[in-house]
């Protein structure tokens, strides 16, 4: 395609949303990754000055733009095309990485995108099937994503150790409570043992995206790889959580204050009760 001095183009991938003044730039940007996470591109001319005040108004201005989709507005950059993506030059020696499946699906976009510019109403057409096409990955999304609260509790630290979590849906539901007998063992292992116990159940569960969250800084900075684990246990422990983590499509973990972990907290005191490696689980 070829280069249009007053044209602007608009680039959505995954949740980001950038504007781009010149094309290279654009394909440059987005790379070869056109169908993870999808890619919609789009052309555009004058951008209308209620836009560009917007986006000014947010310290976004000059060549490049960048919003949160949450912000796009159908009206925000006037009359817009699809516009079909072509790889740049300088990543054709990497093209050979992208699976045959994903060359498909690219092919297939930039077919679509070429033939609905022929005609208003194709356009419309395509516009359509790309925003539910972008609405039916949100929604899937979101069924496949949970939230695992995880905490251990040791009563003598080492002493008689349990382990418990929490899994929730996005919208913050309970899916189920669990809690594990742990034996006898500090603290830390149990906090392992708890983050494992849920990690293994949101995978049985058809988890594929997890957001871990718990108290203990050293359990959430060893799985980040930005402590070391100098205790064996503690490093046997780190890599089954690094070896499950590979199986989800995505993950993250955070570290949150003792308050914000209190369920957890309670399922991991009833499981010191527990004999070790028994385990309950309690479904909403």
């Amino acid at each position: 395609m070829e280069e249009d001095k007053n044209a602007f183009y608009v680039v959505r991938k995954g949740d980001l949303v950038g504007v781009y003044k010149s094309l290279s730039e654009c394909q440059a940007q987005v790379g070869s990754s056109v169908c993870d996470p999808s890619v919609s591109v789009f052309k555009g001319h004058s951008l209308p000055e209620e836009a560009a005040d917007y986006l000014t108004a947010r310290g976004l201005q000059n060549a490049l733009y960048c919003i949160g989709a949450s912000d796009l507005k159908d009206e925000l950059f006037g009359s817009l095309v699809p516009c079909p993506f072509k790889e740049p030059g300088s990543l054709k020696g990497k093209a050979s990485g992208i699976s045959s499946s994903s060359k498909r699906s690219k092919d297939a976009l930039e077919s679509g995108i070429l033939e609905a510019g022929k005609d208003p109403s194709s356009t419309d057409m395509m516009r359509k099937h790309l925003k539910l096409e972008i609405q039916k990955q949100a929604l899937s999304s979101k069924c496949d994503s949970c939230t695992l609260q995880f905490d251990g509790a040791s009563k003598g630290n080492p002493g008689k150790a349990g382990a418990g979590a929490i899994l929730r849906a996005v919208d913050g539901s309970v899916v189920c409570r669990l809690r594990e007998g742990v034996g006898f063992a500090t603290c830390n292992a149990a906090e392992y043992r708890a983050i494992i116990l849920g990690m293994k159940y949101a995978l049985s569960k058809g988890f594929k995206r997890i957001c871990v969250q718990g108290d203990s800084k050293l359990v959430c900075m060893q799985v980040q790889g930005l402590w070391k684990t100098k205790n064996d246990n503690m490093a046997t422990l780190c890599k089954m959580v690094n070896e499950l983590k590979d199986e989800f499509l995505s993950f993250e973990i955070n570290h949150v204050l003792r308050e914000y972990n209190a369920d957890a907290d309670v399922q991991a005191n009833f499981a010191v009760n527990l004999r070790d490696g028994e385990v309950q689980v309690e479904c909403e």
